[in-house]
């Protein structure tokens, strides 16, 4: 089966949850990850994993939420939790707020050293701030560079330090040949795939909300580039995930 390593389920899919999640087991898709950006997420995500089989949570706070206290929500508690199995996503984002990097740097820094100390793989946002990111996101650290869109350089220091590319609807636009190019070099046992859903739904979605049974589209492009069968490519992305998130004990 494959596994959406990156959705947001709290978002807007509340009245039909049951349909999305049946809708991604149709697909293929029978494991899903919620991931939190916004601490208000964190209790909802909470629920649904508990109310569904095979759904887990990374916990975390974006950089969009720099106001927020990450010790007041990523408590031991939570973390200990069987279900929560990372935490993210947390990173650098200066595409729209540049000036509050200072800022995102404090947050991203607190949050990955509450995950250092409970030996926690992280879920990574960058967008336009690789070289902060290179600087800040040592070889200490263990997890996935989430929804991967930057540079081949910034894949390689990240390839060297250990972590985990995660491929997403953007690899099947007309306009990511960059994109495609640089998974084409990342090695396949380094590869995890998700939708990031409701966003960045692929072809031929596009325009869409992202729903996690849309991940098979971008399995398909991944493939291809890989030159592999897809059932192939199925087996490696659900060892990949396994071993960047031990505690994603799925139920077969």
């Amino acid at each position: 089966m494959f596994i959406d390593t990156h959705c947001h389920l709290t978002d807007d899919y509340e009245n039909d949850l049951e349909g999305y999640i049946q809708r991604a087991h149709d697909a293929g898709c029978g494991v899903m990850i919620c991931a939190t950006a916004n601490p208000a997420d964190i209790k909802p995500a909470l629920e649904i994993a508990n109310n569904y089989e095979n759904i887990f949570v990374t916990t975390g706070i974006h950089p969009d939420h720099i106001d927020q206290d990450p010790s007041k929500f990523l408590t031991d508690e939570l973390l200990n939790n069987p279900l929560v199995i990372g935490v993210g996503e947390i990173g650098l984002d200066y595409h729209y707020t540049p000036e509050t990097r200072t800022q995102q740097i404090e947050l991203f820094e607190k949050q990955l050293q509450i995950a250092y100390e409970h030996k926690m793989p992280v879920a990574i946002h960058t967008r336009e701030a690789e070289e902060d990111t290179k600087a800040i996101l040592t070889d200490k650290y263990k997890g996935v560079m989430h929804c991967f869109t930057s540079s081949w350089d910034l894949a390689k220091v990240m390839l060297d330090r250990g972590f985990y590319f995660s491929a997403s609807g953007i690899l099947t636009f007309k306009n990511s040949n960059e994109i495609r190019e640089t998974f084409a070099k990342i090695p396949v046992d380094r590869i995890v795939i998700e939708t990031d859903a409701p966003f960045c739904a692929p072809v031929p979605y596009r325009g869409k909300p992202c729903e996690s049974y849309m991940v098979i589209e971008t399995a398909k492009v991944l493939a291809q580039i890989k030159n592999l069968q897809i059932d192939d490519l199925e087996g490696i992305l659900y060892e990949n995930t396994k071993r960047l998130y031990p505690k994603c004990h799925v139920k077969l």
